[in-house]
């Protein structure tokens, strides 16, 4: 019998959301090298979007081992003289990104061997493109999510002077699903977003719109896709969501409130309708009709100028008019989805090339982020310090122990917390606003 030529891989996530931990745990295996036996250990930063089991399940990924903590904590445990982990996945903010490799590169100072740490972004850059960036330099696999992406990063590493050689090209990883032919009944998906638009009149202009549609259209089904249910929290904070908003509606008997796994949604999706969610990627890679909404304008503020030339851009009028989106086929390739000819597949070729020539390097040179105390004295100590990090990257006094499980009565005081910081935000906080509007 032949000897086996698998190799046992193990990779390090860690994640800050639900969404985030979708994108890191499928990018692992995404670029693991080939004939690899990947175990994932997964580790959840505590904060106020830390998934919940349900958020968890929902991503349908499978951890081999899965645990929460704290930056301060993940830190120690990769800075073990034993740690075991071949590959990191920061799938993290950017200044989380940023704070953990400092972090690591304290750590790791003067080690021989250290695994590669590979960062990216969960969709699409819309906002805060040169910031986010600059947070995430220093790693040695910043990936960009489509052509256009990796062109743009390199602009911006290089327009700064900073090395722009970690910038990969790849695709979002969780693509796929069989590709679009038709539901009975014709089914049409608003994907919400928890933070965009922000402000109750314009949510609640897209409720009525969408309800609308149902009312015009009864042999439809018109679905209002959700990312997560009261009290969750997902990669932004949802200060109103549409659960409550739609309490003071009477939407028709066609219309309905949907959770889930956004694959499956789409598998009995035929007309997909957002602001910017990168749902609208996901939809056209299957080449279903997707339409970007216009409705609000084309800004900056809603994320759906990246859609311009794409041929989604669309407004609730033409779609109650029986409008049906036809993509731009050279929009849809640069952002690496619906590509033919098995080009998808391919998509991750080069960051497996380049995590097997790290892993196979004598040596791998210190981690060298492009902010320091030296380029950014007044910008980075409160990044780092945001993670209980002092400018060095050692953890500050005070900084929590990781040596032990926490009580008990801390676990409920801590979700008590958690739950307090969601009911402020999504109560609280939009009362106070209103009342300084009086």
């Amino acid at each position: 019998m032949p000897a086996s030529t698998t190799k046992s891989l193990r990779v390090a996530v860690l994640a800050d959301s639900d969404t985030r931990w979708k994108w890191g745990s499928l990018t692992a295996n995404r670029i693991a090298p080939a004939g690899s036996d990947v175990r994932l250990d997964g580790f959840l930063l505590r904060g106020r979007a830390t998934p919940t089991a349900r958020q968890l399940d929902e991503v349908g990924v499978r951890a081999d081992s899965l645990r929460e903590v704290t930056a301060v904590e993940f830190l120690r445990e990769l800075g073990r003289d034993d740690h075991a982990y071949d590959v990191v996945v920061l799938a993290l903010v950017g200044g989380a990104v940023q704070a953990v490799l400092h972090g690591l590169a304290r750590a790791w100072a003067g080690r021989a061997k250290r695994p590669p740490v590979v960062t990216g972004y969960v969709g699409v850059v819309y906002e805060k493109l040169a910031d986010g960036l600059l947070l995430r330099h220093g790693a040695d696999l910043v990936l960009a999510n489509s052509r256009q992406d990796a062109d743009r990063f390199r602009d911006v590493y290089a327009g700064v002077g900073a090395d722009a050689g970690s910038v990969t090209e790849v695709a979002l990883p969780f693509l796929g699903g069989a590709a679009h032919t038709g539901n009975d009944p014709y089914t049409v998906v608003f994907a919400a977003q928890p933070s965009v638009p922000d402000n109750r009149r314009d949510r609640t202009y897209l409720l009525g719109r969408l309800i609308r549609h149902a009312r015009l259209h009864p042999d439809r089904e018109v679905l209002l896709k959700l990312r997560s249910r009261p009290g969750e929290h997902t990669t932004h904070i949802e200060e109103l969501p549409y659960q409550k908003l739609v309490q003071k509606a009477d939407p028709p008997a066609n219309f309905r409130l949907v959770y889930g796994h956004m694959g499956e949604v789409l598998d009995r999706t035929d007309l997909l309708v957002t602001i910017s969610s990168t749902a609208a990627l996901e939809s056209l890679h299957r080449r279903i009709p997707t339409v970007v909404l216009t409705d609000l304008g084309v800004r900056e503020a809603l994320g759906n100028h990246h859609f311009v030339g794409s041929g989604c851009l669309a407004s609730w009028d033409l779609l109650d008019a029986g409008h049906r989106p036809a993509a731009d086929a050279d929009w849809v390739a640069r952002q690496g989805v619906a590509a033919e000819g098995g080009a998808y597949e391919r998509a991750f070729d080069t960051a497996r090339e380049r995590i097997t020539g790290l892993l196979t390097a004598d040596r791998l040179p210190p981690l060298a982020p492009y902010y320091t105390p030296a380029t950014a004295p007044g910008y980075l100590p409160g990044i780092l310090a945001r993670h209980h990090l002092a400018p060095d990257g050692s953890p500050l006094p005070g900084a929590p122990a990781a040596d032990r499980e926490p009580s008990p009565v801390r676990q409920i005081v801590r979700r008590a917390a958690r739950g307090a910081y969601r009911h402020g935000v999504q109560r609280v906080a939009p009362v106070i606003r209103r009342m300084g509007d009086l």
